[in-house]
């Protein structure tokens, strides 16, 4: 079973991460499809492209499962990756849509953030612990969707958002059903043609206010810093429940 599923329509590619059991985390090999696919659709001119999760979220984030076996430099290879994925989505030249639903992690809240429209289903809850292991990945598209002073709020204490939230605060712009969420792709779709390709280029170059180079570079310095299996290790610990004395 592939780990991410793709169908391709005449007005619109969907992209669907497929790995449930995983609520959808970032694996190196959905990673590397997301990648492959992404490259696809650029070559095909495809005026619009979806992504949503299959399960009960659109993802859970990086995959941790795992790390220990895998060596730091690995793991900084890893999120590099994860970084070039965010890149490439927020640079495409497909009008990029995200619809996610369920609760949604580091990584998985990153992917959402770099679509051009921004879609959760009623309940949706958002999460980015990454600065609990000392990751800065995401972090300035972030803060340039909500705000300096908000994301700083959110970020430093990791806190839970939710789908009302994050469209006060600009993050998510429509609150959608999954069943509206058809109609809400027809939409845009319509709203895409109304510019030529050309055209919409132009649009996208002359608003891009994205910072490739220094997101990778505090990304990297942030991940390449000594001890990050530890760090993860920590924040793994953290997170687990405590167990009652009494047996």
């Amino acid at each position: 079973m592939s780990v991410l599923s793709i169908d391709k329509h005449d007005s619109h590619w969907a992209f669907t991460l497929n790995r449930p059991d995983k609520l959808n985390a970032l694996s190196a090999d959905l990673v590397d499809a997301l990648l492959d696919g992404l490259d696809a659709a650029a070559r095909e001119a495809v005026p619009v492209l979806t992504l949503r999760g299959e399960g009960r979220c659109f993802s859970a984030g990086f995959d941790m499962n795992g790390v220990e076996q895998q060596s730091e430099g690995d793991l900084l290879l890893r999120f590099v990756r994860i970084e070039m994925l965010l890149q490439r989505i927020a640079a495409s030249p497909c009008f990029t849509i995200a619809l996610s639903h369920g609760r949604n992690f580091g990584a998985g809240v990153d992917l959402i953030g770099a679509c051009n429209l921004r879609v959760a289903a009623p309940g949706s809850t958002f999460r980015m612990p990454g600065l609990k292991f000392g990751l800065v990945l995401g972090t300035a598209r972030f803060a340039r969707i909500v705000g300096h002073q908000a994301a700083k709020r959110i970020l430093e204490t990791a806190e839970t958002f939710d789908a009302d939230r994050a469209s006060a605060l600009g993050f998510i712009e429509r609150i959608a059903s999954p069943e509206d969420h058809d109609a809400i792709v027809a939409e845009v779709v319509d709203r895409v043609s109304a510019l030529p390709p050309e055209s919409r280029a132009l649009l996208h170059q002359a608003l891009d206010a994205e910072t490739p180079d220094a997101d990778l570079a505090a990304l990297v310095r942030s991940a390449a810093a000594p001890g990050l299996h530890q760090r993860i290790e920590a924040y793994l610990q953290a997170g687990k429940p405590v167990k009652s004395a009494a047996a």
